[in-house]
């Protein structure tokens, strides 16, 4: 909003210093956790008076987990609003990536409160039917793909590799609806401890903060040999927001909890990530920087598919962070232990930038 009336101004003045990204983002970052810490303990508070016994707590998990009782679900409703907000206001609004992302972050962020609200209401742990979920989950990143691809071709990159590898033509689209909506459902299902979820996010959005940069700008973009996408620089605003919001989240999110994300911030967060990689052409490098995600949704697929065949388990209980509750880490220590994980693999994927 504020670089579109600049730019009808003819950037006038000190309204001049708007063309510049850094500093659009770094008013994004100052925004959302602002909004993030401002609303907090109201929207908290209301959430906790609306919900009576919060979020339902799988009974066959964890026993340490039985102590949340009364925790209410849906925080991520603070990070939507603190990111909507920034972005509404510091990003180029005549953009279409900023709309593709926009789209699936509400899109993701309302199936996922969907999600929340049956569960709260029907005091269940089950919520929508995953195929329900999935059903409308693709059509939604279908479309928002549909948007990207129109000014973003279709050819696939990956790492350590100068060049595109092969163009995928019409197969594109789907290829990147698979990946917007497996990264969202993979952070949703990593979201299962306090804290655990939140900071891995924001490791991989100031990933793509600087992912979303370079990709933006033709001399950084020729330089390191990867591909230039024209406008894809304004996503740093996005990954900027995703940050300060949730930073913000976090400070009411640490342990112990004082408020769940909910599939509401979870499945929003994951997909707007998904969006930026496919914005910028860096789909295999997604599934480095946010290995993290990655491993928690393969433990889960691993465990139901070797159970259902065996009827053994290969872990003592999945996502992949309750298996190593079960063998006796505290909660913390596996927060933490995972958020450095975490910030190992995002340092792996900026470092394919160079390896080109």
């Amino acid at each position: 909003m504020l670089y579109l009336i600049a730019d009808h101004l003819g950037f006038p003045g000190v309204l001049n210093l708007l063309r510049y990204i850094t500093l659009r983002a770094g008013g994004a970052v100052a925004t959302a956790l602002f909004i993030g810490l401002l609303i907090g303990p109201k929207f908290i508070g209301w959430l906790r008076v609306r919900q009576g016994k919060g979020q339902p707590i799988r009974s066959d998990g964890p026993q340490t987990h039985l102590a949340k009782v009364g925790t209410p679900t849906m925080g991520g409703l603070m990070i939507l609003t603190a990111v909507t907000i920034t972005m509404l206001l510091w990003m180029d609004l005549g953009n279409r990536y900023t709309w593709a992302c926009l789209l699936v972050t509400i899109g993701f962020g309302t199936i996922g409160f969907l999600d929340d609200y049956d569960k709260v209401t029907k005091r269940s742990h089950k919520g929508v039917s995953g195929k329900t979920r999935l059903f409308f989950e693709f059509i939604i990143a279908g479309f928002a793909a549909w948007l990207i691809n129109a000014g973003n071709g279709t050819l696939l990159y990956v790492p350590f590799y100068n060049g595109a590898v092969v163009d995928l033509g019409w197969f594109y689209i789907a290829f990147a609806a698979f990946v917007i909506v497996a990264f969202g459902n993979a952070v949703n299902l990593t979201d299962g401890l306090d804290g655990l979820a939140t900071m891995p996010v924001v490791i991989a959005a100031l990933a793509f903060f600087a992912i979303a940069y370079v990709v933006g700008n033709k001399v950084f973009a020729n330089y390191l040999g990867i591909p230039h996408v024209l406008g894809a620089g304004d996503l740093t605003i996005l990954c900027a927001a995703i940050i300060g919001g949730g930073l913000a989240f976090l400070w009411f999110n640490a342990p112990p909890a004082a408020v769940f994300m909910g599939d509401t911030g979870s499945l929003a967060l994951g997909g707007a990530l998904g969006a930026i990689a496919v914005s910028t052409h860096h789909e295999i490098v997604l599934a480095i920087v946010g290995g993290l995600f990655v491993l928690e949704a393969v433990s889960v697929v691993v465990q139901v598919f070797f159970y259902k065949r065996t009827g053994r388990r290969v872990f003592r209980m999945a996502p992949i962070h309750h298996h190593f509750e079960q063998l006796g880490w505290s909660e913390p220590t596996v927060v933490i232990r995972f958020w450095i994980i975490s910030f190992v693999l995002a340092l792996a994927g900026l470092a394919t930038l160079k390896l080109r």
